[in-house]
């Protein structure tokens, strides 16, 4: 049995989009051994070629296609909502404030430096923001994963990264957050195996999300109670998960637009020429 080494964050959506294999409810012929590792981290590993298989930000993709081809599963959007920048209730923020990111290529990182140029950006992981912004270490904040639903009640939100984003592609888009890549060198066969493993556990998930979310929680494997933990997956780990749509690729593309656009994407892809050619499948069985 092949192994494969694959990296997801340890937020609830990525855990259980992943955990239907971890718990052995889908069959496969391929071990995957997994980390959870915060979102910069593996978007580093992922310009490095560390792993085998990794959650990243749509953010970095560009900077890593040439070696890694993108999954078409375990896709995470806004629609309505996203990452948000906080400060302390009542502060007035300077052209130049000082704001604590969770990571250099992430997607919020991209479009936060579109709207803020100015902006004096201090990277932390993303656990700690929240504490940075109320201990006036920065000025702002921009929260992402579990700690949009709560933070403390001396913060307010100063503009959604989602609003940006709809000012930028003014096609009421759904915002690209992360998707997971693959490393190209992998042979094909094997690829295409991993993408329908992965695809089938996110379908796992959902049709038993009752159950897997009860398992989570009682493995103390998410940081939220189970009502926030529910209204975070309605957010981020939905039917919109299980396959990209033709909207998202969309949307996946804008964002490669707008950040070549803003120099900061090094170049425009084409999403549609970064995924897995699963017709490949289909020639050789013929």
């Amino acid at each position: 049995m092949r192994t494969i080494q694959i990296g997801h964050s340890p937020d609830a959506d990525d855990l259980f989009m992943y955990y239907a294999i971890a718990f052995g409810w889908v069959g496969n012929t391929i071990a995957f051994e997994n980390q959870a590792l915060d979102i910069q981290t593996l978007n580093e590993m992922a310009l490095e070629g560390v792993l085998d298989i990794s959650a990243i930000s749509f953010g970095v993709y560009p900077f890593l296609a040439q070696e890694q081809a993108l999954l078409r599963t375990g896709v995470s959007f806004g629609e309505g909502y996203g990452p948000k920048l906080i400060k302390k209730k009542g502060k007035t923020l300077k052209k130049n404030f000082k704001v604590a990111l969770s990571g250099k290529h992430t997607t919020n990182a991209m479009i936060f430096k579109i709207a803020y140029p100015h902006a004096r950006i201090y990277y932390k992981n993303f656990l700690e923001i929240e504490k940075a912004v109320l201990e006036d270490e920065v000025d702002a904040g921009v929260l992402i994963h579990e700690s949009i639903l709560q933070y403390d009640s001396n913060l307010e939100v100063e503009c959604e990264i989602w609003d940006i984003w709809s000012d930028l592609n003014c096609q009421n888009l759904p915002l690209p957050l992360g998707g997971m890549c693959i490393r190209r060198s992998l042979p094909l066969s094997i690829a295409i195996e991993c993408e329908e493993i992965l695809t089938q556990a996110v379908r796992v998930a959902l049709k038993n999300k009752s159950l897997l979310s009860k398992m989570l929680l009682e493995r103390n494997l998410v940081r939220v109670d189970s009502k926030k933990l529910e209204h975070y997956l309605n957010l981020y780990a939905n039917e919109d998960s299980i396959s990209l749509s033709n909207k998202q690729l969309e949307a996946i593309n804008m964002l490669f637009k707008i950040g070549f656009d803003n120099k900061l994407c090094p170049q425009i892809l084409d999403v549609n020429d970064c995924l897995i050619p699963r017709e490949y499948k289909d020639f050789r069985n013929q």
